[in-house]
């Protein structure tokens, strides 16, 4: 049996890379927060799921969860590795908390180099290693290349994930264990409610971005309702643990031309344009 480490599996992706992990025969390992999550999870996937209460911002929590993984395997190693535990705290740059953005980076950033280094020797990344390696699976997003209004502050660690993978890579080549990006654009998970409803409007109102706030509400919530199911991603991640040879990064959207592609080749000036006719970032006067 296969086995995996899971981040964030309480809801959306993560629940469902954990389910299907299972039904394809893996035992999966996943973290969540809280105990009644773990309690979920625990009925609903079976044996062959073990909750693993911890957050990867604590170090600490961290080493004692890789530590129970280690007991369990009883010698044995992880093949896989899936940093998905992140979050996205929308709004404006100019009047955005330090504290949020501190925030996101901690979780979306320092969260999932903890989260490798805690677990990167079960997967065959320390010396006298024998075994088959393991591989790791970073969760990014679209936004790991691409940064639009409001969400600056949630590209920028995405952005900052796909270097550190990039990176990681090469480090750990000496010991055979891969990284692999998988870079999800909309999916139809609680994150899109969570982003609309995460901007405090209140704290904003008073500044011009305050109108604007409403238009970024209905984007987010528009293209919620064109996304991807989240077994589409669990599909792909399953696909970045177990290929031959799988590719450095997968990327995973609808309408891929219009929501990928096009942007990456079109000029910065006309991105800008776009972004300005749908959240009215024009200049008055």
């Amino acid at each position: 049996m296969r086995s995996c480490v899971v981040t964030g599996v309480s809801s959306g992706i993560g629940e469902a890379i954990a389910a299907d992990l299972v039904k394809r025969g893996w035992r999966v390992f996943g973290t969540v927060r809280r105990s009644e999550d773990a309690e979920r999870l625990d009925n609903d996937l079976g044996p062959s799921f073990t909750p693993l209460i911890c957050d990867v911002t604590d170090v600490d929590g961290l080493s004692r969860a890789a530590a129970r993984v280690a007991d369990l395997l009883d010698g044995g190693a992880l093949d896989g590795l899936v940093c998905n535990a992140g979050i996205s705290l929308p709004g404006p740059l100019l009047h955005q908390s330090l504290d949020e953005l501190d925030r996101q980076w901690k979780v979306n950033v320092l969260g999932q180099v903890a989260t490798v280094q805690a677990f990167a020797p079960l997967l065959g990344a320390q010396e006298g290693f024998s075994g088959q390696p393991g591989r790791i699976v970073m969760m990014s997003s679209v936004s790991g290349k691409l940064a639009w209004p409001f969400v600056g502050g949630y590209a920028a660690t995405k952005h900052a994930l796909e270097a550190i993978s990039h990176a990681l890579r090469r480090e750990l080549m000496p010991f055979g264990v891969d990284v692999v990006i998988v870079g999800p654009g909309p999916i139809a998970t609680p994150i899109w409610e969570k982003s609309a409803g995460a901007v405090e409007k209140a704290r904003y109102q008073a500044t011009f971005y305050g109108p604007l706030i409403d238009l970024f509400e209905k984007e987010v919530l528009a293209r919620a309702k064109h996304a991807l199911p989240a077994s589409a991603v669990a599909e792909v991640v399953h696909t970045a643990l177990s290929a031959p040879q799988p590719k450095v990064r997968y990327t995973i959207t609808p309408s891929p031309l219009m929501n990928w592609f096009l942007p990456l080749i079109l000029p910065a000036r006309w991105l800008d344009r776009i972004a300005a006719k749908r959240l009215g970032l024009t200049r008055k006067g």
